[in-house]
């Protein structure tokens, strides 16, 4: 093996990479936090979901079975044995999904999270911390709580027309690959004009990591209030995380921002943090599609040859 792609001893991993990924965040919040607001105006909330309804032990069973069978290091039992003893457990999970949508709360032993560093790419230095993406792991009770939660919420969002049209991400029948055919597409019909058109790709630092929970908390005073707000608020709030390493695990770290990475229901949250995005966009001129984390501004003008052509 290469000298440049030797990995570092694990000790020394494990010791450094979590603060690491806290200093990573830390310094992506601090360059921007002079940044000026924004005057575009709020979202309104001509609609709001109040609460979240509670489930039947199909609506469970369901969600449990169509899960991949996974476990975190965190389970008390493995995902498998879960599923082969449903007919057991349905009631008693049931029950405890449901305490946590009426009383609008997360419980703490939910939101501890595994982070397991995994290499971005295979040709990448392994040695290098940058190179690594942490991704969460929790347990799978809490990803069944998150796939009910996301499943009301987006019901909710599609049946009052909340999601913002120029996002792709939950939108019916729209994938990646529309959003490079709309592109793609806007590009060629202005070129049949003989216009040129110029593409930015925006590209978020830490992007879920970075997310500000007052701030994701005031923006999803657009879309709900009551215990549906509150178990929001209860997700986000408290949250903690080790980094695992070659059998060993860091200090547990509370988490004063962001969205866990590899969770079901931090995709739609960022997606709601950023919905005010394209209405400040709007108002500059420019075309923009995005999809997740990933945006498309673009604007097309007269090519200069077109414009002398013209003229002559």
């Amino acid at each position: 093996m290469m000298t440049h792609q030797h990995r570092p001893p694990p000790l020394l991993l494990l010791t450094t990479s979590s603060t690491f990924f806290y200093e990573k965040v830390k310094s992506v919040r601090a360059s921007t936090a002079r940044s000026l607001p924004t005057n575009a105006p709020s979202r309104p909330a001509s609609t709001s979901l109040t609460e979240l309804l509670v489930c039947t032990e199909d609506d469970v069973q369901r969600i449990i079975m169509s899960s991949p069978t996974k476990s975190c290091t965190l389970d008390p039992v493995p995902t498998y044995l879960l599923k082969e003893s449903l007919h057991i457990l349905l009631p008693y999970i049931t029950a405890m999904v449901n305490t946590s949508l009426h009383e609008g709360h997360v419980p703490v032993t939910q939101k501890h999270a595994i982070i397991t560093p995994l290499i971005k790419k295979s040709t990448l230095d392994t040695s290098v911390l940058k190179n690594y993406r942490p991704v969460s792991n929790s347990t799978f009770m809490s990803k069944v709580i998150e796939r009910t939660v996301a499943d009301r919420l987006l019901h909710y969002l599609h049946e009052h027309d909340l999601l913002p049209h120029r996002q792709l991400e939950y939108q019916r029948h729209h994938s990646t690959e529309t959003a490079f055919l709309r592109v793609l597409s806007d590009i060629y019909a202005a070129a049949d004009k003989q216009e040129v058109t110029l593409l930015g790709l925006l590209d978020l630092s830490a992007a879920f990591d970075c997310v500000d929970h007052d701030r994701l908390r005031r923006l999803c005073q657009s879309f709900g209030t009551g215990t549906a707000l509150a178990w929001i608020e209860s997700f986000l709030r408290g949250r903690t995380q080790q980094v695992a390493y070659a059998g060993s695990l860091s200090a547990a770290i509370l988490l004063l921002c962001g969205m866990p990475q590899g969770s079901v229901l931090g995709p739609l949250l960022f997606l709601l943090y950023t919905a005010e995005l394209f209405d400040i966009i709007a108002g500059t001129g420019l075309t923009s599609h995005s999809y997740a984390d990933d945006t498309q501004l673009y604007i097309s003008a007269p090519a200069p040859f077109a414009m002398t052509t013209r003229r002559s």
